[in-house]
Order: C-alpha cells, then sequence, then structure tokens
C-alpha cells in the first residue's frame, strides 16, 4: 500500500499542496499532522510508523516534511528498511530502493538541514536588526506582540530578497494572508518582484 504523510507547522498554513502532490502519486492513504518542524513530538507520524507494514511503500512531498533533522531523517529510513518499506521523496525524486536513491536521499538530507540552519540565522539577523534599529518598541493596536515581532521581522525579510515569500511565512509560522496582512499594517509596498518568487519557488 501507499502511505502519504504531510506536515505543516501551523494551523495558518495549508496542507492541500502536499496532499494533492500524494494523492497523484497514488497514496491510498494520507496522514496529515500539524507541528513544527523542530518538535519532537509527532503524534500522527508515530501512529503512521506503527502502522506500517513490509512492503508499504511511504511517500512525501519533501524531506524537510519528515524529520527534524538529519540525524532523525536517517533513523526514520534505517527503520524503514530494516521493516521492508520503501521510502519515497517526491521533490527530490528520492527512491530508497536504489543505491542511487540512498545517496541522493543523504545529499539531500544535509542540503535541507543546512538551509533550514541559514534559514533560522537569516530570521535571527532580522530580529536583531529591528532591535538595532529601535523598531521593537510600543504595540500598534491590532497586533500583539509577538505578532508585532513577527510583522517587523516579515519587512526586513521581505525587504531584503533573499528568501522566497513562502519561506519566510514557513520559518515565522504564519500564512500568506497574515504576512500580508502585516506588510500593510507596517505600511510596506507590496511590488510584483517579491511576488512572483512564490510561484517559482
Amino acid at each position: 500500500m501507499k502511505i502519504g504523510y504531510a506536515r505543516i507547522s501551523t494551523r495558518d498554513q495549508s496542507l492541500e499542496l502536499q496532499v494533492d502532490a500524494l494523492k497523484e502519486a497514488g497514496c491510498e492513504k494520507i496522514y496529515q499532522e500539524i507541528a513544527s518542524g523542530a518538535k519532537t513530538a509527532r503524534v500522527v507520524l508515530d501512529d503512521l510508523m506503527r502502522n506500517l507494514r513490509g512492503g508499504d511503500t511511504l511517500i512525501i512531498w519533501k524531506l524537510d516534511r519528515l524529520g527534524r533533522n538529519l540525524v532523525h531523517l536517517r533513523q526514520i529510513v534505517e527503520e524503514l528498511k530494516n521493516r521492508e518499506v520503501t521510502f519515497i521523496s517526491l521533490s527530490e525524486e528520492i527512491n530508497t530502493t536504489t543505491a542511487q536513491g540512498m545517496l541522493f536521499f543523504n545529499f539531500f538530507g544535509m542540503i535541507a538541514e543546512f538551509e533550514r540552519g541559514m534559514i533560522v540565522e537569516r530570521v535571527n539577523a532580522g530580529l536583531r536588526s529591528a532591535r538595532a534599529r529601535g523598531k521593537l518598541g510600543g504595540r500598534p493596536k491590532g497586533l500583539s506582540g509577538n505578532a508585532l515581532e513577527k510583522a517587523k521581522v516579515a519587512e526586513i525579510l521581505y525587504k531584503d530578497k533573499n528568501l522566497s515569500i513562502r519561506t519566510i511565512t514557513s520559518q515565522l509560522g504564519i500564512g500568506l494572508s497574515t504576512f500580508y496582512r502585516y506588510l500593510r499594517h507596517r505600511g510596506v509596498e507590496i511590488g510584483s518582484s517579491p511576488i512572483k518568487k512564490i510561484i517559482n519557488c
């Protein structure tokens, strides 16, 4: 049986993209979970792993949807291998039944972990930059303290143009509509170039 696993970090995000891709790949059953990428507890994933049987195929949309880090990914794939369960990642075109698939799995796992670290660094740099400019003081009407800080980081990262909008919203744990609401709240002019980025990513 082909079984899919889809995960988002917050309820503001959508599972539709992943679910559609998994259905197209032929998944007969799809487990859906809302949990932070760094969160240790994955109740739905644990349930999925318990129900997998030899001969099954576990399919995910992208590597970073499954493991917390490279070590966790390798542990999961090793367990799947021992239980004779095939593992496929659609975005990276990884199939662990082949030697080439395992090679690509290790490579893309390292890349995903590196990118995650880089993104966290950029978000933290955005926070430091906002604080250095004295832009984290006060609380405009309608935004909580946490939302205010995210709005200002969103503004900095958006203007920096080094990250796609999808990446920014994912790392800040907000939806696309919330992202644009934050920018409007900050009085940021939304141009066509950054919007084009989300289409191409």
